[in-house]
């Protein structure tokens, strides 16, 4: 007899993939033991850098029972955001999750949505939406519940889709049926250690966030550091080098999201395009988009630091 935890579980799975979802994985809101002490050494060697934000909530981070109350229960949700056609590859480049509307809208209005369908189907169950805006350890709770294993470049990676996707959760005070945590199969590759362009990942398991090339072109606000002159492979927002040399996203299937879809102008302008590139045109090109965060001057930094 199918109980009413496996039935929930069922339900909501069935309707996360109407919604769009690539996978969903569900695992006990509990206390992150294992987390703990990596985060907190990640802190200690100031691997951040300048990503002050994530000294805050070290707690929250860690147990979901502080961000919902009576927290019971977290839905990991994975959305592909792996596009048809790619950029010219002779000009400057942005990371592929960036080319169409920001995510933390599109993904945010799908989560509302599930957590409405739960609330209508199930009855009175307290939730909260979280797409990267608030301290949760996307990437481990998505790991626990069976949803793919954190490789060597820090990135969660599943077997038959790889990397290119957005981590989303839904924590509810409901209890569930709980996934368990796949294997890790990133065997004895280091494929993404070799080619991060400035030697970002300082070990298996292990990223410097202060060397990352997303790091320098949308966290960083101060001048970008002249020894880095020469080491960002065209990249002006964001960097996908360790995810495009990882041999399991050979798998990656293009997405079916509309709203990711690209401007042709970003697909094809030229390096002389972006060089000339008006903060009007800026605004036509990214409206909506992710790029925003770094604003149209921050991209102009990043570009003159390319030529």
């Amino acid at each position: 007899m199918i109980n009413n935890k496996e039935k929930y579980s069922k339900l909501i799975t069935e309707e996360s993939k109407k919604l769009g979802f690539l996978s969903c994985g569900i695992s006990r809101a509990e206390f992150l033991e294992q987390e703990a002490p990596r985060l907190e050494s990640w802190l200690n060697k100031n691997l951040h850098g300048q990503m002050s934000y994530m000294e805050n909530h070290f707690d929250k981070r860690l147990n979901p029972t502080l961000l919902v109350d009576g927290a019971k229960s977290v839905i990991s949700l994975l959305l592909n955001y792996y596009p048809s056609e790619i950029q010219n590859q002779e000009s400057f480049k942005i990371s592929k999750y960036a080319y169409g509307e920001d995510y933390h809208f599109v993904i945010k209005d799908k989560l509302k949505t599930l957590l409405q369908f739960i609330q209508d189907e199930i009855g009175e169950v307290n939730g909260r939406v979280f797409v990267d805006s608030a301290p949760v350890l996307d990437k481990a709770w998505a790991a626990k519940s069976g949803l793919g294993w954190i490789g060597k470049n820090a990135n969660l990676i599943t077997q038959k889709v790889g990397s290119f996707y957005f981590i989303a959760e839904l924590i509810v005070d409901l209890e569930l049926e709980y996934d368990t945590p796949t294997t890790d199969h990133c065997g004895s590759c280091t494929a993404c250690l070799d080619a991060c362009p400035t030697e970002a990942i300082i070990a298996p398991y292990v990223v410097d966030g202060s060397k990352c090339i997303s790091y320098f072109t949308i966290e960083l606000k101060d001048n970008l550091p002249q020894e880095m002159k020469g080491k960002f492979d065209d990249w002006m927002f964001g960097c996908d080098v360790c995810q495009d040399v990882c041999p399991w996203n050979r798998f990656s299937k293009p997405h079916q999201e509309p709203l990711f879809e690209p401007k042709s102008e970003l697909l094809n302008f030229s390096k002389r395009d972006w060089q000339e590139l008006t903060k009007e045109t800026f605004n036509k090109v990214f409206k909506n988009s992710a790029v925003k965060r770094t604003k149209f001057e921050g991209l102009m930094r990043n570009i003159e630091f390319l030529k």
